[in-house]
């Protein structure tokens, strides 16, 4: 729980520069009536007047006088509010370190693709990890490739030839229909950026060439809720195995034709483990994520609740049971489904181009300034650190070198080492990234880092909201230094003050009672029956309503007690019961005994109220020090102008 919540009106009082008319100022600090106005309207639940204003004004003046004195008093250096800070920077700092219009260009991007499906077919080089001769030969097979396509050669004939995705020797590269996400986000731009009918240009990834062909489009089919049983053929498996299987196929599906449950044979037959364990039910899925052949009978052969024949795939036969087509999301009013796409975005490897965005942003808007030092002396330099390897000749760069300089912020060859060390590996386990690459992701890095760390210098709203919580917890921390702690821990103070307030404290007609308060409705209506017969035996009654009533007992005022003002109180009534409309809880109360006539409240009587007069008291005496310490300066015209907006 935050702590400056018992401060609520001062969480907005940051310190902003006065731009509009100032309204007050503080030992010579302004205050703006745009930052009170912010402050109110936010802080303020009540009716907003002119007399609310003017209430609201004086807690501000208030709270900003506190606050101002906490700071004076070094109370945000303190090592625990320094580390509340600091929690509250990591628990909030997630969703500023995207940048929101790259996402939400992504995401309408994402909508915009999630319409339509394509059919591609894809011939594929490969080129990742080859040796020198190797790449000579790929690159040779990229030109073989493209002569072939210029000629007129059928892209199905050319990938059947040249690709080397095994599956192309089949099916001529034939990858199906495919949408947005079914493929890597590079991939993707490219298929959706080919015309219909057209071939791709060639696009180099990471494992080789690409070119696609688009074959057709049509409107989006949406996902699919299905069921499968699924007999996989077993590694090495003969034909004599296969046709096994496709008899036991062919049985289950007659059994199916005849009634028996789908889910049962899925656990007991289907060899798809985790389906199996779902009664066959498959996670819902889209084009592009399934064997081609699958998913055509699915989307195009079955209707919702219809049962496949047994079919082949290179997986084994499978049995299909379409459940319900899932529309494709048709409107970007729908709210929720739009809440879904920015969350997949945001998940998908689509995301990471915001971040190469931001970097490059960054550096392009702070002070960047790379050192005059030879990327192969440094290559050598990491070499003989990372690797042990010698470079012959003496570096000319060591651990200390200066390699850029980033806003105020030195990075030296030693941060480099400690980032290679840790990212120099590529993901997919395949070896070391080029130091080119490396120094890219480093840089890029380097500038998100920094961002990170200066957030509050590029983002005015999470610079607000640090301060509302700094500010929050050191009027939490001042208050309690001040007033709080010393209103209820200083007894002799108190007792003295009950002596000179003592005519204050003193019982107007009043009761011996017990309180009665329920949660539960149908409870406290069968307790006050139950009272209203025999009210002595209270005890027992609340303790078998397994906690659903509450019983408090002691002296109260008549106005204290429930129904007290609206029926004459008297020793042995159980009041009605009055349901609160604020958290719709019961209570009621039965008299034990009456006190008739006013009389004084002993110390340990008025305790609670001595401690709350104390505590205003100290408070008000508090603030009248701090008003000769930071003098306040109302600007009375603009406070006028203020009563008139209401």
């Amino acid at each position: 729980m935050l702590k400056h919540t018992i401060a609520a009106f001062c969480l907005i009082a940051t310190t902003y520069t006065a731009t509009a008319q100032t309204l007050f100022t503080y030992g010579g600090q302004p205050v703006s009536t745009t930052q009170f106005l912010q402050a109110y309207q936010k802080n303020n639940a009540g009716p907003k007047n002119a007399k609310s204003l003017q209430e609201y004004l004086d807690l501000y003046i208030a709270s900003r006088l506190k606050i101002q004195e906490a700071k004076d008093l070094k109370l945000d250096t303190l090592p625990q509010m320094v580390a509340d800070l600091d929690n509250l920077r990591n628990q909030i700092i997630t969703p500023y370190l995207t940048d929101q219009y790259a996402v939400n260009k992504l995401v309408a991007e994402a909508f915009t693709r999630s319409q339509k499906d394509i059919h591609l077919a894809h011939i594929f080089i490969a080129t990742k990890d080859l040796t020198a001769d190797e790449a000579a030969a790929a690159d040779k097979k990229l030109e073989s490739v493209n002569e072939a396509l210029k000629k007129g050669v059928p892209f199905a004939k050319a990938a059947q030839e040249f690709s080397d995705d095994p599956a192309a020797k089949t099916n001529g590269g034939d990858l199906g229909w495919i949408t947005v996400f079914s493929l890597p986000y590079e991939l993707e731009k490219l298929a959706y950026s080919t015309p219909v009918g057209k071939t791709s240009a060639v696009y180099h990834s990471k494992a080789g060439y690409h070119i696609f062909k688009n074959i057709a489009e049509r409107k989006a089919l949406g996902r699919m809720k299905a069921q499968q049983i699924l007999l996989a053929f077993p590694p090495g498996a003969d034909e004599a195995q296969k046709q096994q299987i496709k008899k036991l196929a062919d049985s289950i599906y007659s059994r199916l034709l005849k009634g028996d449950d789908f889910a049962t044979l899925a656990a007991q037959y289907s060899n798809d483990v985790i389906s199996a364990a779902a009664g066959g039910s498959i996670p819902e899925f889209g084009v592009g994520q399934y064997d081609p052949l699958f998913e055509n009978i699915v989307f195009n052969n079955l209707k919702n609740g219809q049962l496949s024949k047994p079919f082949l795939t290179s997986y084994g036969y499978h049995i299909v049971k379409r459940i319900a087509q899932v529309p494709v999301l048709s409107s970007k009013v729908n709210e929720k489904g739009m809440e879904a796409l920015r969350s997949k975005v945001e998940s998908d490897d689509r995301i990471n181009s915001t971040k190469e965005a931001l970097a490059k942003k960054i550096l392009n808007s702070v002070p960047f300034a790379k050192e005059a030092f030879s990327t192969n002396e440094l290559w050598a330099y990491s070499d003989s650190v990372l690797d042990y390897k010698t470079s012959g000749h003496p570096l000319t760069i060591k651990s200390t070198s200066t390699l850029f300089k980033i806003g105020n912020e030195t990075i030296t060859a030693n941060n480099w080492i400690m980032y290679a060390q840790t990212f120099r590996y590529k993901s997919d386990g395949s070896g070391i990234k080029p130091y080119t690459q490396l120094w890219d992701e480093f840089v890029n890095a380097t500038a998100l880092d920094y961002y990170r760390a200066h957030l509050e210098d590029f983002n005015d709203a999470f610079k607000r909201q640090l301060a509302e919580f700094s500010e929050g917890n050191l009027f939490f921390e001042i208050m309690q230094r001040k007033v709080w702690t010393p209103a209820q821990t200083d007894s002799a103070s108190l007792q003295d003050y009950y002596n000179s307030h003592r005519s204050k404290y003193v019982w107007s007609k009043s009761a011996d009672a017990i309180l009665f308060y329920a949660s539960d409705a149908n409870a406290a209506k069968d307790l006050y029956a139950k009272l209203r017969t025999n009210p002595a035996t209270w005890k027992t009654m609340v303790a078998g309503t397994d906690d659903k009533v509450a019983a408090d007992s002691g002296r109260f005022e008549v106005a204290q007690i429930p129904n007290g003002n609206k029926v004459p109180i008297a020793k042995g009534l159980v009041t009605a019961p009055v349901v609160n409309p604020g958290d719709q809880t019961t209570s009621f109360a039965y008299i034990l005994s009456m006190h008739n006539s006013p009389e004084p409240r002993s110390f340990a009587e008025a305790k609670s109220m001595v401690v709350n007069d104390y505590q205003s008291d100290l408070d008000k005496e508090w603030i009248a020090q701090l008003k000769k310490k930071y003098p306040v300066v109302v600007n009375e015209k603009a406070v006028a102008g203020l009563m008139g907006k209401k």
